[in-house]
């Protein structure tokens, strides 16, 4: 969905065409059908991914035939499209095909710029004359995009801006020439095994290099910035331009990521600026950890003279107004609760949008306050419908998509106007198309632990529960900083694995939120866990299922299991491992059995860097505890995951080889993380699992 320039309609691609949507009259208009959306030289319709129409609407830059680098559909072809005529050009002509990415037009949308193949290039809309902007890109020399794990930790992608001007590009030269490379094998495609390489520098490996270049959209050379710092010690996880061009802001992050630079750069005078430091105790958060996974932007004031900053350092996540100069800054959302994320800045009306949730962390609410620092926060969502809502802005603020869901009504939109909240077509509002799904069974609660501890849960109790009777229970983890488990949504008490209802089967099914899990408790309850993933997690885990079973006598704690996935699974061999009085059964699937063997961004972050407290890190693993392992144990992982590399699971099979330790394996060869891929492979994993849970933790009350 793209917003045009007014605000009060959108443009997407419905049933194969492009078509304008009026949000208040629900009047739709084609604007490009898909008769004109076809391959050059055949009747092959183009599947449109994503689009941008030139300034003067003339021409649409159609994304199609895409393919997946990592985790998203970042690469493919483009096209450019002459709406009047039909006529399409495809961008790039003469490189490989599918190997374009995040191509984009110029603002003044004469020209667009794209990487393939790790080079920068610009091509003239009119001509299709191209530039090659820049030559030493390779699978390690990164030009305009980024390594693997620059990607799945900051959040960066798309690695170059165009100048406000259209005159010059700013762009990230990713060096990862000395990077050791990850062998992943494929044993099954060929006859032969091959090797898979992924660049990938595990915990305790200096970053790659980064540093940025301004080159001119006519070609030439690069102009480098000169930032201070060793670049193999830090990282740069942000740079925009300036709204009036001629200079470039960035914020510079140290290795252990417990302090932010954020530098001015002016090109005319190759000066760089530090205007704003900050350094915290733990970590700090980049932009992707409360932007949804994207880190692009900049949160502009004033036409850049001023900008929004987020930050934790008086202990809640909020908001800033900062000068441009750095020396003037305003709190802008004061008070004991955290913000999510920012909504939209309506700057005409002196308003900053933004989600949080001050009287329960589960939940999500619409907010705003004035941008000068003088307001107090007004609760634009309405009283009474509890749950998680979300919203997309327009432009000028006055309307929203508006999405909400709980933990008895499956996702359901409408628009809105703002600020009043008010449906804009009476017809298609939320209360009309909304619908309950009673879950009687599912409640959320807080338990309080021998530590002193209090921890957010639900759980969803069996079919014609009887108190008087015992049943088993299956705790659902995660536990680490990358996500929460407890949230207030449709998904709760589903189990997407288990063949059938976990509720009509005669389970209980309880998730918890431990201490550094990113709920919205401020930043004392997230940051607590530095240095203790694999510890502190585990124990809060631990005792407040111990508090569980003390408070319900209707739990069996003969018949108790634990699951998880990634960091869930790496929880629920630690929870095995750890305390085999408490659990019984485990399910831990593409789980880290060695801390030092992730990537470094994640790791070093949350853990610090292990040439100066190694021992954290092997006391966080479970390879360090599979030896206390009594329990049942099925251990599931793909041979082709680039995330959590198989070499975790060969590590831990060895440890429990070596202490005689039965379990059951099951190896997906050639998958990823998400164990996706292949046919068969999902309903095989669902079986697996379903199978295995009925037999060692049988359901049922007795």
């Amino acid at each position: 969905m793209h917003w045009t320039a007014d605000g009060n309609a959108y443009v997407a691609a419905e049933r194969g065409d492009l078509v304008r949507t009026d949000i208040r009259s629900g009047t739709k208009t084609i604007l490009l059908s898909k008769d004109k959306l076809h391959v050059p030289g055949s009747d092959q319709v183009m599947p449109v991914t994503d689009f941008a129409f030139t300034p003067d609407s003339a021409n649409v830059l159609v994304f199609t035939n895409v393919a997946r680098v990592w985790r998203y559909n970042t690469r493919g072809d483009y096209y450019l499209v002459n709406r009047s005529t039909g006529q399409a050009r495809q961008v790039g002509k003469g490189q490989p095909a599918q190997s374009l990415m995040y191509a984009k037009l110029s603002p003044n949308g004469c020209s667009v710029a794209y990487v393939s193949e790790h080079n920068l290039f610009v091509e003239d809309v009119a001509t299709g004359r191209i530039t090659k902007l820049t030559i030493d890109g390779t699978r390690k020399r990164i030009n305009g995009t980024f390594d693997w794990a620059y990607e799945e930790e900051f959040g960066c992608r798309d690695g170059f801006r165009w100048s406000p001007d259209s005159r010059q590009i700013a762009y990230w030269q990713v060096d990862a020439t000395k990077i050791r490379d990850y062998l992943m094998l494929n044993t099954t495609d060929s006859a032969y095994s091959h090797v898979v390489p992924v660049e990938y520098p595990k915990v305790g490996e200096s970053p790659s290099p980064a540093r940025i270049g301004v080159v001119n959209a006519t070609g030439g050379a690069t102009t480098w910035l000169n930032i201070p710092g060793d670049p193999q010690q830090h990282y740069i996880t942000r740079m925009e331009w300036l709204p009036n061009g001629g200079s470039v802001i960035i914020q510079q992050l140290n290795r252990k990521q417990n302090q932010s630079n954020v530098f001015v750069c002016a090109l005319a005078s190759k000066s760089v600026t530090p205007i704003h430091t900050e350094t915290d105790k733990a970590w700090i958060d980049a932009k992707e950890r409360w932007n949804n996974d994207d880190p692009s932007g900049w949160e502009w004031l004033s036409g850049g003279k001023a900008f929004v900053w987020v930050s934790e350092k008086d202990g809640w996540r909020h908001l800033y107004r900062i000068s441009i100069d750095g020396k003037t800054e305003t709190l802008l959302t004061p008070g004991t609760y955290d913000i999510e994320t920012i909504s939209r800045i309506d700057e005409a009306n002196n308003q900053i949008y933004f989600i949080a949730s001050p009287q329960n962390p589960t939940q999500r609410y619409l907010y705003r306050i004035r941008l000068d620092g003088k307001g107090q926060p007004e609760r634009i969502t309405p009283v009474g419908l509890a749950g998680t809502h979300g919203y997309t802005i327009s432009p000028n603020g006055r309307l929203a998509q508006h999405s909400f869901t709980n933990y008895q009504t499956p996702p359901v939109q409408e628009w809105v106007s703002l600020p009043d909240h008010k449906a804009v077509n009476e017809k298609e509002s939320m209360a009309t198309r909304m619908r309950t799904i009673a879950k009687p069974n599912v409640s959320f609660f807080n338990v309080t632990t021998e530590d002193g501890v209090t921890v957010d849960g639900w759980m969803a109790k069996p079919t014609n529960f009887d108190s008087t009777k015992k049943y088993p229970i299956v705790f659902y983890v995660y536990s680490e900083p990358a996500g929460s488990t407890v949230n207030d949504n449709f998904s709760v008490g589903n189990n997407y694995l288990f063949q059938g209802n976990m509720a009509d089967a005669g389970y209980l099914y309880v998730a918890l939120d431990n201490r550094g899990t990113p709920n919205l408790k401020g930043a004392a309850w997230r940051k607590s866990i530095y240095r203790q993933i694999g510890r502190l997690n585990i124990r809060d885990q631990a005792m407040a299922a111990k508090k569980l079973f003390a408070q319900h006598a209707y739990i069996d704690t003969s018949r108790v299991a634990v699951w998880g996935w990634s960091g869930g699974g790496s929880c629920t061999l630690n929870l095995l491992f750890q305390h085999p009085d408490i659990y019984k059964t485990g399910i831990a699937i593409a789980a880290v059995g060695n801390q030092l063997f992730y990537d470094n961004i994640y790791q070093e972050r949350y853990m610090g860097i292990p040439q100066e407290n190694r021992e954290d890190f092997m006391a966080g693993s479970p390879i360090t505890y599979a030896k206390n392992l009594k329990g049942n144990l099925l251990y599931i992982h793909g041979t082709g995951d680039d995330n959590v590399h198989y070499d975790n699971a060969e590590v831990l099979i060895n440890e429990l080889v070596k202490y005689n330790k039965q379990f059951q394996l099951m190896s997906y060869p050639n998958r990823s993380h998400s164990i996706s891929e292949g046919e068969g492979t999902r309903p095989h994993l669902q079986s697996l699992y379903t199978n295995y849970l009925l037999k060692n933790c049988p359901p049922g009350p007795r």
